[in-house]
């Protein structure tokens, strides 16, 4: 499975990365970093033809602009290892960027993330899962309680990331607008 994305420059990758930081020191909380570099997911996908599902990606990339999205809160997707996360929210530019990704790939590939649907999706930047507990989540939400979650994120690419071992890593970046 492969995901597509957008790579968040600094400082918004900084602030993220010390948050993350913050959570493994107090928490031992790491399953995060399994993808090293902040990032908002538009898509998880397993692509029947990749290179097509590439160059449909740059092309959407170099007629698109750079925007800013904002966050604001912390959110949580509960279950048995709840997702700690800060929830981007929705704009044009966003829904419009994240509609041409999803026009892409349904054709593209043989499977795709049904929490991607349009009506479902929540886009929002991770901060903490697989290893969480809900017995972690309090002490977790108390401690970020007090940091500040209104940032500014500058989307200006779209991203594949693929599995390499026990890492999500960078397969292609397209820069918007070239």
């Amino acid at each position: 499975m492969l995901a597509i994305t957008s790579l968040l420059p600094s400082p918004a990758s900084d602030h993220i990365n010390a948050l993350i930081k913050s959570l493994e020191k107090e928490f031992g909380l790491t399953d995060v970093q399994a993808t090293p570099e902040p990032h908002l997911t538009y898509q998880i996908v397993e692509p029947a033809n990749l290179e097509m599902l590439k160059q449909g990606l740059h092309e959407i990339a170099r007629t698109t602009k750079p925007f800013v999205a904002h966050t604001t809160g912390l959110g949580m997707f509960p279950g048995d290892n709840p997702v700690i996360h800060i929830p981007v929210l929705r704009s044009d530019d966003l829904n419009l960027l994240h509609h041409q990704v999803l026009a892409l790939a349904a054709p593209l590939c043989s499977r795709t993330d049904k929490f991607s649907a349009p009506d479902l999706w929540l886009p929002h930047v991770s901060l903490a899962l697989h290893d969480t507990t809900p017995e972690l989540l309090g002490p977790v939400l108390q401690f970020l309680n007090n940091q500040t979650f209104n940032l500014e994120l500058e989307i200006s690419n779209l991203a594949i990331l693929r599995p390499e071992g026990d890492l999500f890593v960078r397969e292609v970046v397209f820069e918007f607008g070239r």
